[in-house]
């Protein structure tokens, strides 16, 4: 019987390494806007959509409330948000971007160039390689729920 246990035949531990690689790549990056990769994201998200409720933001960037709200009070004090509640409903709370926080989208424009030069593959194959990543994380989310 061949052995199953080998380290680097393991899909989560290629992943799992091609993530810290990619957070060191992106750590000079987001030190140069005060951001943390988490808080990168978050805003990522807003300036693809202002006016998300944390709920609903959260959903998107995969993280639990306990991890997002201390993110996004960080992201609050600095200047870049500002947490509110929906006039419709007072137990949602709606994220908005501060000015600041909309003129910070112009600094970090680009970073996404800078991560396609350091892996040194197109951007074509870099879309199916995330389009595949997605993927399996999708069969792996339904193969638990």
């Amino acid at each position: 019987m061949q052995d199953q246990l080998k380290l680097n035949d393991f899909i989560c531990f290629a992943v799992y390494t091609a993530s810290h690689a990619l957070n060191r790549v992106y750590k000079p990056l987001l030190d140069a806007l005060g951001l943390s990769y988490p808080q990168y994201l978050a805003m990522v998200a807003l300036w693809e959509k202002d006016g998300q409720s944390v709920g609903s933001l959260g959903e998107r960037l995969f993280l639990e409330s306990s991890t997002l709200t201390p993110l996004l009070k960080r992201l609050e004090s600095t200047g870049y948000v500002r947490r509110e509640r929906s006039r419709e409903d007072e137990r949602v709370v709606v994220l908005r971007l501060t000015e600041e926080g909309k003129r910070l989208k112009e600094k970090a424009v680009g970073i996404p160039g800078c991560i396609v030069a350091a892996s040194g593959r197109d951007a074509v194959d870099l879309t199916r390689l995330q389009a595949e990543i997605v993927a399996l994380r999708e069969a792996l989310n339904n193969s638990v729920a």
